[in-house]
């Protein structure tokens, strides 16, 4: 049975994907702590999302060179990292410029 992100799925690729979770939102929580732009977070979860696949490949048999998995792989990390590289930027904008800026939001910040 061919699922949307994985060949088969089990617990120990339940427990994988969110291991590779918490890798892409402590991907989008180092580059908005050095206060890098955002394209550098695209850049680590390409990467991250070659991993990804290569260690379901290796470690659970899956296919290795294929872009459906690999896309949906790349979407989801690359979710989590943006919500992270935001949530953090937010929370640094406030606590570093708070005469500036407040909070509208967990992803946002505006002018006082």
């Amino acid at each position: 049975m061919d699922g949307l992100l994985f060949e088969n799925f089990s617990i120990l690729q339940l427990v994988f994907l969110i291991l590779s979770g918490l890798g892409a939102w402590m991907t989008g929580r180092a580059c908005a702590s050095t206060w890098r732009s955002y394209l550098p977070v695209v850049v680590y979860i390409l990467i991250l999302s070659f991993g990804v696949r290569f260690i379901l490949f290796a470690l659970f048999g899956g296919t290795l060179l294929s872009l459906h998995y690999w896309l949906v792989a790349f979407a989801l990390l690359l979710l989590i990292g943006s919500i992270a590289y935001r949530y953090n930027l937010a929370n640094q904008m406030v606590s570093q410029y708070y005469w500036l800026y407040s909070k509208s939001g967990p992803l946002s910040w505006r002018a006082k």
